[in-house]
């Protein structure tokens, strides 16, 4: 049986991890120290009134973050209070996951997806490239699992990089950068399948991604590899 949305927002969590959390009422307020919507989003972790939701409010701008909040499969209340009170949605995210044993099926060929920890220099670079920048390394340095990077190669030259890590049995891979000049030659599918098998030898029973609807091509990417569709979330932000 394949894990579920709720157990992948754990994972979430566990692998790409906020700097700090505090339990305030019935939110979790996150400090993501710069490191994007994933890392500084409020969740709900109880019922919760419309009197609520300033709190909440008080504690994001304490931290210099801005209003916004996750909405998970089941936040209904949570996502029409957010709605009454003018907040959009923004970028709407897909969860996938499939059996590690079905993705590690074929290894990328010879010196095409190397896993590397620490990150390399010309890792940070690429992701520099991608938008990913300082704060979000710092993301994968404080996840306290098993964790590691793909980097790779294509044509005698670096192609691309990704981040993965554990956390309670299921991989997540997360900052799959590919060079523009190198995409559309399968390094997205060699760093999956990278990926896999570092997740299999690290005792992975499960192996999962999160990306933005919008991100037509990995959306692609992953349901091409057999990857399953259980979930979604998006964040509610003034």
């Amino acid at each position: 049986m394949l894990p579920d949305a709720q157990k992948l927002y754990d994972v979430i969590d566990g692998t790409w991890p906020a700097a700090s959390t505090q339990t305030l009422g019935p939110w979790r307020i996150r400090d993501g120290r710069g490191g994007g919507q994933r890392v500084m989003a409020t969740v709900a972790t109880g019922p919760f009134t419309d009197a609520d939701i300033p709190t909440a409010e008080t504690a994001m701008n304490a931290l210099n973050q801005p209003d916004i909040f996750m909405i998970r499969d089941g936040d209904t209340a949570l996502d029409a209070a957010l709605a009454a009170r003018g907040y959009p949605i923004v970028d709407p995210v897909n969860l996938y996951v499939i059996p590690t044993a079905q993705l590690a099926t074929e290894r990328p060929p010879r010196v095409t997806a190397f896993c590397v920890w620490p990150p390399l220099a010309i890792q940070h670079d690429i992701w520099a490239k991608g938008g990913i920048r300082a704060e979000r390394i710092d993301i994968m340095r404080r996840a306290k699992g098993p964790k590691t990077t793909i980097i790779g190669r294509l044509n005698d030259h670096p192609s691309g990089t990704a981040y993965v890590a554990i956390h309670d049995g299921i991989a997540m891979l997360h900052a799959l950068e590919i060079l523009p000049h190198q995409r559309k030659q399968g390094m997205g599918v060699y760093a999956m399948r990278q990926a896999a098998f570092w997740a299999q030898d690290n005792g992975a029973t499960h192996f999962s991604v999160c990306c933005t609807k919008a991100n037509i091509g990995a959306n692609a990417l992953y349901t091409s590899l057999g990857m399953s569709l259980v979930g979604q979330y998006y964040y509610r932000r003034k």
